[in-house]
């Protein structure tokens, strides 16, 4: 890229290369920086209204403060882009989100800079607490600094990291970066002023003279305090945090860095913990992403000049979009369904439900533990709940899960999208744990559909049943036929033959179903569509053991606990020995990139599925023998 298109910003490696430019350049560099910031990830996909809302942000906060010695943790860090390219990481930027390049998230492992790994919500406070105590307790002179969204501040786990903080006496600056509500210009104008005078020196001398002057007097101290709160309260919401405890700042507009470096450079001065409200505005500067900020959350790659355009001709349905269309369809045939999101109605495919239904559709905001326990609340009343929710986010809402569903055995579905590899969002959004962290919960039943077909089958024989069940299922779109319209269901707990051959049986778990057929279709061997993980189908399970010589499970998913564990647990019960060759995700974090090629490097494409049977199968598969010491 030239540098004669952002000259400026090709002089910025580091951040103290920012902190040397004079102040009225600060301008001049975020201008650059948002245009750069278009041009990169227009050309490589990722995510860019969250990014474009905090240039100015960003640009302050590495003017006033000094990383890495003072540290910055980014709420779940969908915002990061223009951090990445102020510290070092500018000329990388082509390789974001792709196979062994930058991760679209914080990651310590990739710079000094990033000081904490995010990628799910709300953990910013509590981690920059953490490293805030850590500092008072080793004597090191630094400050702490979490930028968390209003989104994410819905999270329980952001107001007990308040709560804690409000009385943990750390010197902490939390900054809300509110980007769901604008300032007119007057407004905006008065709490400039009123974010410097509260931010200064003055204003805090002055409020702890008076309380310690006060003090003698409780009755007038009792006053003074409530003169005070109702002052600023008639002009700042400052009062929720007052009570947890923090200096209350703000709101500011987050794209004035005549609002930001001034308030900023006050905080600095100030001890104990402090609350900076900045609003700022999604896709702030490009004004196709301003208009729809939701569409331009994570795009793939466009044109900035003509912006996000539908395909010509349309793609085959996602195994989300499935999803959506079967929930419409359920809840227009069953006025006890309800729908439930924690904040994923776009990504979850629920918008055509709330359109339709908007008296059943319930998002309760980023807060899975409140929404798996809601659902609980919904059945006990006789409704039909259908929790729609990413793998990777019912990870944290595990105990509700289990106390509050299953040990009730409430009628709750579980559409777990996301399921297995994800691409380029990596390790911290891969569903690879559900099938081993559901299959040991008493009355939790999980199907595993092979296609989008099956996807919606096994929803609707979800639905039908008198338990806790969840369907898992990809993101993207599958290798099946087209999806046939109807409510019919699959069989409970029930797997189907797709190839028969002979001396070695392929057990696939959802969609690698088609790369094993292709596998068995090489070697000869049985292919079965397993379906259900739990129930097994046992009775099934035990007669191809019986005809077959060795077993191979496949699955998207943790090989430790996970389905291929469930069948040596199910031979080992009825007391039968066979070879069993286990294949899935090994015990390492997989990395972001294509998720083709991460299946591959994984073996489990059908290449990689056929060299590790031939590999400690050969035996067998040359000779047609049953030589079992031959394979073992």
């Amino acid at each position: 890229m030239s540098n004669t298109l952002y000259p400026l910003l090709q002089t910025i490696n580091d951040p103290a290369d920012l902190r040397r430019l004079p102040r009225a350049q600060l301008d001049v560099l975020a201008t650059e920086l948002r245009a750069y910031l278009l041009d990169t990830v227009s050309r490589t996909g990722g995510h860019l209204s969250s990014n474009l809302g905090t240039v100015e942000l960003t640009v302050a906060l590495h003017y006033v403060f000094t990383a890495p010695n003072d540290r910055i943790v980014w709420d779940v860090g969908h915002q990061t882009y223009p951090h990445k390219i102020l510290t070092g990481r500018r000329d990388r930027m082509s390789s974001l989100r792709q196979f062994g390049g930058l991760s679209g998230f914080p990651q310590r492992s990739e710079s000094e800079y990033d000081d904490f790994g995010t990628a799910h919500s709300s953990t910013s406070i509590s981690a920059a607490l953490g490293m805030a105590l850590a500092a008072k307790i080793k004597g090191e002179a630094r400050h702490v600094i979490a930028v968390i969204g209003d989104g994410a501040l819905t999270a329980g786990m952001a107001f007990e990291a308040l709560n804690n903080a409000g009385v943990a006496d750390a010197n902490l600056l939390v900054i809300l970066n509110d980007n769901d509500m604008s300032i007119s210009p007057p407004v905006g104008a008065l709490n400039r002023y009123l974010a410097k005078l509260l931010s200064g020196q003055f204003y805090a001398s002055a409020k702890n003279v008076g309380k310690t002057v006060l003090k003698g007097a409780p009755p007038l101290f009792e006053l003074a305090k409530r003169i005070e709160e109702h002052a600023k309260g008639m002009v700042v919401p400052a009062t929720l945090f007052e009570k947890f405890g923090f200096n209350y700042i703000g709101p500011i507009d987050g794209h004035d860095l005549d609002s930001l470096i001034p308030t900023l450079e006050n905080i600095k001065h100030l001890k104990g913990p402090q609350f900076l409200h900045v609003v700022t505005k999604k896709g702030q500067g490009y004004k196709l992403a301003e208009a729809d900020p939701v569409a331009y959350h994570g795009p793939g790659k466009f044109d900035p000049a003509v912006g996000l355009q539908q395909p010509s001709t349309p793609s085959k349905p996602s195994f989300t979009q499935v999803f959506g269309q079967w929930l419409c369809d359920m809840a227009a045939q069953d006025p006890r369904l309800v729908g439930i999101t924690p904040a994923m109605r776009e990504g979850s495919g629920m918008v055509e439900f709330e359109k339709r239904f908007p008296e059943r559709y319930f998002d309760v905001g980023i807060a899975e533990q409140h929404a798996v326990t809601f659902a609980a609340g919904l059945a006990c009343e006789g409704l039909k709940p259908v929790v729609a929710i990413y793998s990777t986010f019912l990870q944290r809402a595990y105990d509700q899960l289990i106390h509050d569903v299953a040990l009730q055995n409430l009628p709750v579905v579980f559409a777990l999208d996301r399921s297995g590899l994800v691409g380029a969002d990596g390790a911290t959004h891969a569903g690879a744990y559900d099938i081993a962290f559901l299959r040991c919960i008493p009355n939790v039943s999980l199907a595993c559909p092979a296609d989008e077909n099956e996807c919606r089958q096994l929803l609707s024989c979800a639905f039908e049943q008198s338990h806790p069940v969840a369907v898992r299922y990809p993101r993207g779109s599958g290798a099946g036929a087209a999806v046939q319209s109807g409510l019919a269901s699959l069989p409970f707990g029930q797997a189907q033959v797709r190839r028969s051959g002979s001396g070695i049986a392929i057990l696939a778990f959802g969609t690698l179903l088609y790369p094993a057929l292709e596998a068995g279709d090489a070697m000869g061997a049985t292919v079965v569509n397993m379906r259900w993980v739990k129930p097994l189908d046992t009775e099934l399970l035990l007669k191809i053991a019986a005809a077959h010589e060795a077993l191979v499970s496949v699955e998207e998913g943790a090989i430790m606990g996970g389905a291929g564990s469930a069948v040596g647990e199910a031979l080992q019960a009825a007391g039968l020995v066979k070879p069993l060759l286990q294949l899935g995700l090994r015990d390492e974090f997989i990395e972001h990139g294509d998720v083709a090629k991460l299946l591959s490097l994984q073996g489990l494409d059908a290449h990689g599925i056929e060299a590790s049977i031939r590999q400690r199968f050969g035996p067998l598969i040359e000779s047609g023998r049953t030589a079992l010491k031959a394979v073992a």
